[in-house]
């Protein structure tokens, strides 16, 4: 009896021990290495963003970046899924950050962790929550006293998530972003300095770093602070630029190497030669770099989450819901010969008898068949109780994040001319007593439209979709979405309107009972299918229009006919064996019936 209870208080010490073992490690740096333990050690690191890829598959795309030879993986924190509503936060389900993390332990890699409340990535107003608007005089990325308190509030719940996570308390994360490419937006040290401190008080005790293109370190960085760089991929070049601006000494970190690029609407599917990039990612390794690939795998802004580009007022660039990226890994997950050439070029600098795990085989993928929609509602059978007001209320004003409004005047018909949306956001579909006129479209500096008013009481609606919220540039704060400012006809401002908000954000509370399909109008459309098996699978929209579909509840992103994305990716953890249900909101060719899939995706551009 003696002896057993000697090995049980041994084991009990030997535990402790490890726990104490655990709690003190230590991440740092020299002149020249990053030191793990007090030595060098070379991140070579993939982003991968928890909200863009389904929980039951983050094992999987954890286990692809260890047999790609990754030891890290980088991830953006996103202000808007977790905080959706002023005050009101969620870490759950898709948003749960802390198991990733952990995940990601469990799998034997690092953490690099990047909670800026500005994350940039494509992503609606660049992660910033839309309420952030409705705070009159709040000004993001500034000093301004609301915004720092909204911030403060934020930062503070990651921090509580999170914090318990970093490598000094016995956790994976090795390195915390501070802000994100600030020097392209801005200068200003003393707001870095608050950042700073609002991430000390969250509870981020460990090395901080900015991050920053070439031509932007010296207004991003923050003196003390680690310089990062992005978009560099020449050695000397790196070195030479890091030691500018951290006191003549190193490590070098290459935050953001890019091995490809993101898509938007109406241009071709970015891809680039995986040969160049391969040579690229070797020689930065071979040098000692340390390397986080953007992206390593994209996987699908799913709902509105897509951002949008729009340097100035002379363009703008809404982004498609696939990000796929031309990644080394694929949207649904699978390796690329990009991804082996990859692997390559890391076994090669990794040291000699270290070998990489085997590459896991690809998923299985399937083609449903031909799905025939029975259940149909236009757009009009769906509308809640609207708001009135003498003009037109904003997405904001509305209290609605994302989604549609209908905009509804009547007025005096028995006249043609000209109807004008001034700073219409994004996308207006125009109906004249119930039946389809015209489409506006921002993208293409389209305003006004030649309409021809039947004499009597004639009803005007326009249904406007908010396409993403600007994410990167100097109009983040011109982001407010739908009317924003004034409706005329022939230069006279139209008064009295109802505005009904369709934001689609539970997709299972929509009455669809309909069973003739209206021609004229945007519809929804419901069916059931049923499945023997599951794998992924892409839907094929390349006969539909414009619109958004969602798989058993889910919302699998965008579709729209002017490409480059022509399917939507479906996740095989998203399908069940049985019946499932298919509901797509069509705006434009509503006589389409029928759905299709395909076991490959269409990243193309069909129509100029």
């Amino acid at each position: 009896m003696m002896s057993r209870w000697i090995v049980l208080v041994l084991a009990v010490v030997c535990m402790q021990q490890v726990a104490v073992a655990q709690a003190k490690r230590a991440f740092s740096y020299n002149e020249e290495h990053f030191l793990l333990d007090g030595k060098p050690f070379q991140m070579i690191s993939g982003e991968i963003h928890y909200p863009r890829v389904p929980r039951q598959a983050w094992r999987h795309r954890l286990k692809m970046a260890k047999a790609m030879g990754l030891n890290t993986i980088g991830t953006y924190v996103f202000w808007n899924v977790h905080e959706p509503q002023k005050g009101v936060y969620d870490f759950s389900g898709n948003n749960d950050i802390a198991a990733f993390v952990k995940m990601a332990k469990e799998e034997g890699l690092w953490v690099i962790l990047r909670p800026s409340p500005y994350v940039c990535a494509e992503w609606e107003f660049g992660g910033y929550p839309y309420w952030l608007q409705n705070i009159q005089g709040l000004k993001v990325r500034s000093t301004e006293p609301q915004y720092l308190q909204a911030y403060k509030n934020y930062i503070h719940q990651v921090g509580k998530q999170l914090a318990p996570y970093l490598i000094n308390h016995g956790g994976n994360i090795l390195l915390v972003q501070l802000e994100n490419e600030y020097g392209s937006y801005g200068s200003d040290k003393e707001y870095l300095k608050i950042n700073q401190q609002l991430f000390v008080e969250a509870g981020f005790d460990c090395l901080l770093y900015t991050c920053d293109p070439a031509k932007d370190v010296a207004k991003g960085y923050l003196p003390g602070l680690l310089p990062a760089v992005n978009g560099l991929d020449k050695p000397e070049q790196i070195k030479t630029l890091v030691r500018k601006y951290n006191n003549g000494k190193g490590p070098f970190f290459v935050a953001e190497w890019y091995p490809a690029w993101f898509d938007w609407w109406g241009v071709q599917h970015h891809t680039v030669k995986a040969e160049n990039y391969a040579n690229q990612l070797d020689n930065l390794l071979a040098a000692g770099m340390s390397v986080n690939m953007y992206m390593f795998h994209g996987g699908t802004t799913r709902g509105f989450m897509n951002g949008a580009n729009c340097y100035d007022t002379g363009f703008y660039e809404p982004q498609v819901s696939s990000y796929d990226y031309d990644a080394p890994l694929d949207e649904a997950g699978n390796a690329t010969p990009k991804f082996m050439l990859f692997r390559n070029a890391i076994q090669k600098n990794l040291p000699a008898g270290q070998e990489l795990p085997a590459v896991p085989v690809a998923k299985p993928a399937i083609a449903i068949p031909a799905i025939s929609f029975q259940q149909v509602a236009d757009i009009f059978s769906v509308l809640p109780k609207p708001v009135q007001a003498r003009h037109p209320l904003t997405f904001e004003a509305l209290n609605q994040p994302y989604g549609f409004v209908l905009y509804r005047t009547q007025q005096t018909g028995g006249r043609k001319g000209m109807l004008s949306i001034k700073e219409l956001r994004d996308y207006g579909i125009v109906m004249i007593n119930g039946k389809r006129v015209g489409v506006l479209d921002r993208r293409l500096k389209q305003d006004s439209l030649l309409v021809d008013l039947p004499a009597g009481k004639v009803t005007i609606d326009i249904l406007v979709e908010n396409l993403g919220r600007i994410n990167f540039g100097p109009n983040l704060l011109k982001n407010e979405k739908g009317i924003t400012s004034r409706v005329s006809f022939n230069g006279q401002e139209l008064t009295g309107w109802q505005m009904y908000s369709l934001p689609f954000d539970n997709i299972n509370k929509l009455s669809i009972n309909g069973s003739k399909a209206a021609t004229e109008v945007p519809v929804v459309k419901k069916a059931v299918f049923n499945l023997s098996h599951t794998g992924d699978t892409y839907l094929d929209m390349r006969q539909w229009g414009k619109g958004c579909v969602w798989i058993n509840g889910h919302h699998l992103g965008r579709y729209w006919s002017i490409g480059p994305q022509q399917t939507l990716y479906v996740p095989a953890e998203w399908l069940r064996k049985g019946s499932n249900e298919v509901v797509v909101l069509e705006l434009l060719a509503t006589r389409q019936n029928t759905l299709n899939s395909l076991d490959k995706p269409i990243l193309d551009v069909l129509t100029p």
